[in-house]
């Protein structure tokens, strides 16, 4: 996992995020992984889960998951959230 971690936090900018994630990450992942960060999104600005649900097609049980880590993880998702904006 660390040496993961250094080769992310080592990456320049967005080409090379891509490139380096298409080559770890299946497609799949990639758009699961896309999703959750939506969905996260949604639920910082107060959408509810029957949105989320129709908008991202994302599980009623995913969604709560999401909201928990949102809520009572580490601080990950509140970051990238106040980050990007």
């Amino acid at each position: 996992m660390e040496e993961f971690l250094k080769a992310v936090v080592s990456l320049k900018d967005r080409e090379e995020a891509m490139a380096f994630f298409r080559d770890v990450f299946t497609l799949e992942e990639l758009e699961e992984a896309s999703r959750r960060f939506q969905v996260a999104n949604m639920l910082n600005d107060g959408d509810t889960f029957e949105q989320i649900q129709q908008e991202t097609g994302m599980s009623a049980t995913t969604i709560s998951r999401i909201n928990y880590w949102l809520h009572h993880g580490m601080g990950g998702y509140k970051l990238m959230l106040k980050r990007r904006s």
